[in-house]
């Protein structure tokens, strides 16, 4: 079994019924189990920035499927909560993307892992922080993940709450009182 990290984001419709709706699908994925999910962080939209505001969480899953394997089930999981790609980066329902699969490097015409973007952007880097192993390293880089300067990063994004699940279901629970973002 591998630990993969997913980041999971949306930024039109009701952003939370996508985003707990999301993490039901994958928490039923067959050959895995869901073992974390960061808080929810709401963030400016990043690489298109003239449309609403993202809410974004990482979640840890453990898996048996291919890298392959698992990014058609999450395309199927975003097709089925009406993802459409329209624009690049534009806004959508849902993104589930594939950040880290174990320790692989891949680099395919429809899959790179690491993610490319991974260390620039905030909105995934903060809430994985939050969730992964102090020790964790970007398989390319070889950085511990911890150890990054998010600060400077997280300008433009705050905590919404958290995830409540009972087995089966989710719920995002808003919470001001949150924990302030890790430095």
């Amino acid at each position: 079994m591998t630990h993969v990290y997913l980041g999971l984001g949306g930024n039109i419709g009701d952003r939370e019924s996508y985003l707990t709706r999301a993490l039901e699908r994958l928490n039923k994925l067959s050959h895995s189990q869901l073992l974390a999910i960061s808080s929810v962080y709401e963030t400016k939209a990043w690489g298109k920035e003239d449309q609403s505001d993202f809410l974004n969480l990482v979640c840890l899953l453990e898996t048996s499927l291919s890298p392959e394997a698992l990014l058609l089930e999450t395309q199927t999981i975003e097709a089925d909560l009406d993802r459409k790609r329209i624009e690049h980066w534009g806004p959508r329902t849902i993104d589930i993307d594939l950040l880290l699969y174990g320790e692989e490097l891949i680099e395919k015409e429809e899959l790179t892992i690491p993610h490319p973007y991974l260390l620039e952007r905030a909105f995934v880097l903060v809430p994985l922080v939050e969730i992964a192993s102090k020790q964790l390293k970007h398989p390319k880089t070889g950085q511990v993940l911890s150890q990054l300067d998010l600060a400077k990063l997280q300008a433009d994004m705050k905590k919404y709450g958290f995830i409540s699940s009972n087995a089966q279901h989710f719920d995002i629970i808003k919470d001001e009182s949150a924990p302030k973002v890790r430095d």
